[in-house]
């Protein structure tokens, strides 16, 4: 027989919510709670990861195709870094992995902006050019390629 978990998931934590509140502790589901809280931060961790490598890739994007260069990347490129700043005010404790997370991620960003420039991977820098002052800085795009 399923748990509420497994068959109502918007039920259990509506439940879970009020055992809470009512500072009901002994009937809580515990497993099933520490779980949830553990893959919210998670999912906040990843959400960075995604809003660094959609940087990343359209800094990379910039720097290599200055020719498709547009409103479009420039208004994408400051879409990402309110994010990425709103993503952290949130969440204090995530910078302290910004350098882990943006080693990380450079990776990712360098095989997404291979897929939309139609070039190597191996043709970008292997490790992230810019400091996070630059990559933060609203008036900031890199140079051309030469």
């Amino acid at each position: 027989m399923a748990s509420q978990y497994e068959s109502d998931f918007y039920g259990w934590t509506l439940e879970q919510a009020g055992l809470l509140q009512t500072g009901n502790l002994d009937q809580l589901d515990t497993r099933n709670l520490l779980e949830e809280i553990r893959s919210m931060g998670n999912s906040e961790r990843r959400e960075l990861e995604s809003r660094l490598e959609v940087l990343f890739m359209h800094l990379l994007k910039w720097q290599y195709q200055p020719a498709y260069r547009g409103r479009s990347w420039q208004l994408a490129i400051a879409e990402q870094r309110r994010k990425i700043v709103r993503r952290l005010a949130r969440n204090p404790s995530l910078k302290s992995e910004l350098a882990d997370l943006t080693a990380d991620v450079w990776g990712d960003a360098l095989l997404s902006a291979a897929r939309e420039t139609g070039a190597e991977a191996s043709d970008f820098p292997q490790k992230l050019p810019w400091s996070w002052e630059q990559l933060m800085d609203n008036a900031f795009f890199p140079d051309s390629h030469k």
